[in-house]
């Protein structure tokens, strides 16, 4: 296999990459350069997507297969690996961030500033970015709500939509504009930038409420349940991905499977008619090039507040006794959170 080293002039900085014919994607002919230039044709998009922001690299240095794994907390074993802090050897442009994790300790990780670092990343194996919903000026103050509609066994993509339909009509009653994107798997991913003034359990409560009410409107069809064994075939809304060092795939990531699918941002009259399949490697540049960043708009959303969200978290608590949610189990325990036990466990 080919060793040799390109220079590539990314708007004005060398960014050197290699072994742009490795297989990256095998069994649809994709290679490493094929990557590459994925991300160079949505460059606009991606940039926005992650600029300024702390973000966790998902890197596949040997290109993704069927038999490869990702390492993960409970294993740190793996073909592909998160990469938190920022690299040895990394070129002296490159921005970066300090970010706190729930332990109290802290990292330095890669905040990109312009596209260069990011074709450094992707050069460095990344096919997802996973940027925090804060800026590198303030990494303690989030500026984004991020809803994940995650469909459970038995449910699937066009129920996520369902549920994203009625979930923008909520938000537009609470004006919250949003915007929403697939996630390149099987869910839908809904978006909200609000003013910097809430840290990350302020979020994380306004997420829970959005879920919760979004449940009163459709009991059949999604649940707030964190426990899997409560969640039945329905679609859970993933509040725990608004807590600290919690993040999603950003825009126009790719996703690591036999499809190479890209999770692109879509109005929300294209939702209803999109079907996930169609937004790849293969057809990203096209369609970039066609519509353009259709998530231009958010970025230069003066955001909105999420006082009515935080009000109807309050009301739930003070009148249905609905309070604190769990936590991932990798925090510690925090203020007011119930115990994390398993229904069935605590019963028995």
């Amino acid at each position: 296999m080919a060793t040799t080293k390109v220079d590539l002039d990314i708007d004005g900085r060398t960014v050197t990459v290699s072994s742009l014919d490795k297989p990256y994607f095998a069994e649809l002919g994709l290679t490493k350069g094929d990557v590459i230039e994925h991300f160079r044709a949505v460059g606009p998009g991606i940039l926005a997507a992650l600029k300024d922001r702390p973000t966790t690299m998902e890197r596949w240095p040997g290109g993704w297969k069927p038999e490869a794994t990702l390492a993960t907390r409970a294993d740190g074993f793996g073909d592909a690996f998160y990469q938190k802090r920022v690299p040895k050897g990394a070129p002296d442009w490159v921005s970066t961030a300090t970010i706190t994790f729930p332990s109290g300790r802290t990292a330095v990780e890669v905040a990109p500033s312009d596209l260069a670092t990011v074709i450094w990343m992707v050069n460095l194996g990344t096919l997802r970015f996973h940027p925090w919903p804060v800026s590198r000026t303030d990494t303690e103050i989030v500026d984004q709500l991020r809803i994940d509609l995650d469909p459970q066994p038995g449910t699937d993509f066009a129920d996520a939509v369902r549920a994203a339909g009625e979930l923008h009509g909520l938000l537009d009653e609470w004006q919250m504009p949003s915007w929403v994107k697939t996630s390149g798997g099987r869910g839908v991913h809904v978006f909200v930038p609000i003013r910097a003034e809430w840290d990350f359990i302020d979020a994380r409560h306004a997420v829970i409420a959005i879920g919760r009410e979004l449940e009163r409107r459709m009991p059949d069809h999604v649940t707030t349940a964190w426990w899997k064994e409560e969640r039945g075939e329905r679609v859970f809304v993933d509040f725990n991905q608004m807590a600290r060092d919690r993040t999603m795939a950003s825009a126009y990531s790719i996703r690591p499977g036999p499809q190479a699918r890209v999770s692109t941002p879509v109005t929300w009259d294209e939702l209803p008619e999109t079907d996930p399949d169609e937004h790849t490697v293969r057809t990203s540049a096209t369609r970039f090039a066609e519509r353009g960043d259709v998530w231009e708009s958010l970025y230069s959303s003066k955001g909105c507040g999420i006082e009515t969200a935080l009000e109807a978290y309050e009301r739930d608590a003070r009148d249905h006794g609905l309070g604190e949610m769990p936590y991932p189990p990798e925090y510690p325990k925090m203020p007011g959170e119930p115990a994390r036990v398993q229904p069935s466990r605590k019963a028995h």
